[in-house]
């Protein structure tokens, strides 16, 4: 773990220590040990500090200097489930949606909203 980065992320989110440890449900001298390397963060306080600023356990574990990880996206939740929803079509609605997204681009285009 990068306890640095542990560190660096309640500070950009302009958290004191207290502030994080009541947020993840931890004592503060435990949230203190976690976030100097002094005690090593179990799995489960990891994934709730990533959950916590938004990040992903690769970045915390110091893998990536991206904060959305290895495998990570900038896709919205809702753009994520059309993709999502798209893959699970045959190939004849997705030639429909792929035709209908066109159409609407080029709708904004003469609208002026590109």
């Amino acid at each position: 773990m990068n306890y640095r980065r542990v560190r660096d992320l309640r500070e950009d989110a302009d958290m004191t220590q207290k502030q994080a440890a009541e947020k993840l449900f931890l004592h503060l001298t435990q949230y203190r040990r976690y976030e100097c390397g002094e005690s090593e963060i179990p799995l489960h306080i990891a994934i709730n500090i990533a959950k916590l600023y938004s990040v992903s356990l690769d970045y915390i574990a110091g893998l990536t200097d991206k904060k959305t990880g290895l495998t990570g996206t900038t896709l919205s939740k809702e753009e994520a489930e059309l993709i999502d929803g798209f893959r699970r079509l045959d190939s004849t609605s997705r030639g429909r949606i792929l035709e209908r997204v066109e159409m609407l681009r080029n709708a904004d285009k003469k609208n002026g909203d590109s």
